[in-house]
């Protein structure tokens, strides 16, 4: 019986979740003793008849999981049951060399370099259309004005589009990390016990390099009887900090919603219940479920941290937990990409709305810009910004419009003339470098589809 929403299959989707089930997971180990005999064969280290015969049971589809749940429930040790799995299969001439000068942590550790890296394909692909999508939007909506807020106020103009291009632009920033850290944390071990390459002695090196090679991996250049828990503590905080850009998005999308502003809103389809006591709400519950889910994303991080100082050259205090922080990291990661696409793709803005809280404060989302004019006709910044100040604020207390107010003031209109006044309060003309940005962007998702895509 599930009793985790991730086995139940609630969260991720069923691609990134078979790659930590326990049949994949028993593949990526066959294949990496399949590859280390192999190896050992090539270079000398292993009878080259053993080491095939080794590579042959390994790929044979023999070793069960079955049989190695029997035989853990007697050596109480997952690994050892695994390699016993394995030697049960094999000649009497074979079996003394399966897992031949490794130990069961280079198993685990280049394993779940392999789940990673499986993981960060899917990942990536993900990213890419996420970024395709914003990059759509920014273009669609780049000669919208709409209000840019600070402190949650209104403080200037801004090109709607905008903000979608500053998201895409995050987007593609994530994927640059991710590719620059695989080679630190897409790592292969087989250097045994304690890291020193133990019986192999001096072609430990090159079985290592070997097989990384064969298994698309980077081979370990340094490690205690475990790959250093720094590498998988930065994987978990790449992953975490794109996932805290999909908050990013959905905290926006969740305030733009508020039925104050009313500028976006999630797509509600035929049928969905926003509230079981309301029946006129259309809660914005997926942006919500993907800032739920970031908070736990980030709380694993802190548990990659703890993992990194282990005693000597090894202890089991990291074990147990990353056996859920490694696959809950990715699981969660894939179901919030999954979602913030969905809502992106199908948000529905409101250019009404968006136009209609651009006029909400009569006019003085435009004082940047009557500042603008006045240090232009060499008034002096502070002089100008409190004459501003002073007509802005009466302004509010007479309930009047600010282009109104500055009308009637004897010292501002003297320097601004009725066409500069017309032309301030104009919000198309305040768009600036937008449209170049957006176009800088969408140049930049393109060359990120080229440089980092996966084929299906």
């Amino acid at each position: 019986m599930p009793i985790l929403p991730l086995d139940s299959g609630r969260y991720g989707s069923k691609e990134i979740r078979e790659i930590f089930d326990d049949i994949r997971k028993l593949d990526y180990q066959l294949r990496f003793e399949a590859e280390v005999a192999r190896a050992q064969g090539e270079l000398g280290i292993i009878p080259e008849r053993a080491s095939k015969e080794i590579a042959q049971v390994a790929n044979s589809n023999r070793i069960s999981l079955k049989r190695i749940k029997e035989l853990e429930s007697i050596s109480d040790h997952d690994t050892a049951a695994f390699v016993e799995a394995i030697a049960e299969e094999c000649s009497e001439m074979a079996k003394p060399w399966v897992h031949y000068g490794l130990t069961s942590s280079d198993i685990v550790d280049t394993s779940t370099s392999l789940q990673i890296r499986d993981s960060i394909r899917i990942i990536e692909n993900k990213l890419l259309r996420l970024a395709r999508v914003l990059a759509d939007r920014a273009v669609q909506y780049k000669d919208l004005p709409a209000v840019g807020r600070t402190h949650g106020q209104h403080a200037s103009v801004i090109a709607f589009g905008l903000k979608f291009a500053v998201w895409a632009s995050e987007i593609v920033r994530h994927l640059e990390r991710i590719d620059e850290g695989k080679k630190r944390f897409l790592v292969c071990k087989t250097l045994g016990v304690v890291g020193t390459g133990s019986v192999m002695d001096k072609l430990a090196l090159e079985v290592q390099r070997v097989v990384a090679n064969r298994l698309g991996l980077f081979p370990v250049d340094a490690a205690t009887q475990v790959v250093p828990r720094e590498r998988y503590a930065e994987a978990q905080f790449f992953f975490a900090l794109v996932g805290t850009t999909l908050d990013r998005i959905a905290v926006e999308i969740r305030n733009l919603q508020r039925t104050e502003i009313g500028e976006v809103s999630e797509h509600f389809k035929r049928g969905q219940m926003g509230s079981s006591a309301v029946p006129v709400k259309r809660n914005p519950i997926k942006s919500e479920r993907v800032s739920s889910l970031s908070r736990l994303l980030r709380a694993l991080v802190g548990v990659a941290m703890e993992n990194v100082s282990l005693w000597h050259e090894r202890d089991l205090s990291n074990s147990a937990n990353e056996r859920f922080t490694i696959p809950m990291t990715v699981v969660l990661l894939d179901e919030m990409l999954n979602l913030m696409t969905n809502v992106l793709i199908n948000l529905e803005i409101n250019n009404e709305r968006i136009i209609s809280n651009l006029r909400m404060t009569n006019g003085q989302i435009y004082a940047e810009f009557v500042l603008d004019q006045l240090i232009k006709k060499g008034i002096p910044r502070f002089d100008a910004y409190r004459d501003i100040q002073r007509v802005a604020f009466s302004a509010i207390e007479n309930r009047q419009s600010f282009l109104d107010a500055i009308q009637n003031d004897p010292e501002l209109r003297k320097h601004l003339t009725s066409e500069e006044l017309v032309n301030i309060f104009e919000p198309g003309k305040h768009l600036a470098a937008s449209s170049s940005i957006i176009e800088n962007i969408t140049k930049m998702v393109s060359e990120a589809q080229l440089k980092y895509a996966h084929p299906p």
